[in-house]
């Protein structure tokens, strides 16, 4: 049985703990890792950096998905139902739109808003998505760095069968993700560049987690920044992967159906997830349920992990996130 982090001694990591990240999956691991590395009075080693692939401007608002759901989660705000908003909250000011006429496809909480105009309102006088996003964590209690993959706007754009191009909120809120996708661009990715801040928690870093987000939806936008696969390949540090695919179904959201039309695999599978991140990443995080697919994921080059990675619950996010950072070295 996995004792409680608070007993146990710290690990020297020698180095910054670096999360990629981006939804509900994505905020749970980071949370894990967050309190698992507070217990220890190091929290401030962590940094996660987060998809703004899904960003998108709505009402005259900047609204950054991602990273508002892991920021959320991380100040323990999130809505425990849905993992995203803010719980607790009430529409009112979504509902008076509704009476003016205006389609609320894509809900907005009224304290959510006030994220959005901080945001937006700090764009607007010419500062940096990452210094805006750093003082509302700052504001919110969050001890860990949260970085934006990059301060440039970069656009997920969803080509589907059924109806062409999408934005990507489009594809997944509007039409709740239900089109089959046929491939991904990422507008304004060639002129995105690595902030500062991502560069520094990625020089010497002590281990870098792909946490169980959707590898192309979420990951793949972080991926896609110019330098950044580079950056990441060259660092000595593993790099652990985190199946967000158990017993061949999607933890959340549409990973498994992205993997069969996106990653020509027959079925969705945890060893479809080693696949896309193989030849770059050297370590893997394998669900028990999925434990025969052992071997075939180690024919890939992995060092692989069997444990319980389902989070339903603080303690199961810390239990994992501790199984990580204490185990990443001896599997």
């Amino acid at each position: 049985m996995t004792q409680n982090p608070s007993k146990q001694p710290a690990q020297d990591f020698g180095g910054k703990i670096v999360a990629l990240a981006g939804g509900v999956g994505g905020a749970k691991l980071a949370l894990g890792l967050y309190r698992y590395l507070q217990s220890k009075n190091r929290a401030k080693e962590l940094a996660v950096v987060v998809n703004t692939g899904d960003d998108m401007d709505y009402l005259g608002l900047r609204i950054s998905p991602d990273l508002d759901t892991v920021m959320y989660t991380l100040a323990d705000l999130a809505n425990p139902t849905t993992g995203w908003g803010i719980k607790g909250d009430t529409a009112q000011a979504l509902q008076m739109l509704g009476r003016y006429g205006h389609d609320n496809w894509f809900w907005l909480g009224d304290q959510d808003i006030a994220t959005h105009l901080i945001r937006t309102r700090g764009l607007q006088t010419g500062k940096t998505l990452t210094q805006i996003t750093d003082e509302m964590r700052t504001a919110l209690g969050i001890e860990c760095e949260l970085l934006p993959m990059t301060n440039e706007p970069v656009r997920t754009i969803v080509e589907t069968e059924e109806v062409g191009s999408l934005p990507f909120q489009e594809y997944f809120v509007r039409r709740r993700a239900a089109d089959t996708v046929k491939s991904l661009t990422f507008e304004g990715i060639e002129e995105a560049e690595l902030t500062d801040e991502v560069c520094h928690a990625l020089t010497d870093p002590a281990l870098i987690i792909i946490c169980p987000s959707n590898p192309y939806l979420s990951i793949q936008p972080i991926l896609a920044i110019p330098s950044m696969r580079k950056l990441l390949s060259s660092s000595s540090a593993p790099i652990v992967v985190v199946s967000p695919i158990v017993g061949g179904v999607a933890l959340k959201g549409p990973a498994a159906a992205n993997m069969r039309s996106l990653g020509g695999e027959t079925e969705a599978s945890a060893l479809g997830v080693a696949r896309v991140y193989a030849g770059f990443a050297q370590r893997f995080v394998l669900d028990q349920v999925d434990a025969e697919q052992k071997s075939d994921i180690e024919k890939l080059a992995y060092k692989v992990m069997v444990t319980n990675t389902i989070m339903k619950d603080d303690e199961s996010k810390i239990r994992l996130a501790q199984e990580i950072l204490e185990g990443y070295a001896a599997i």
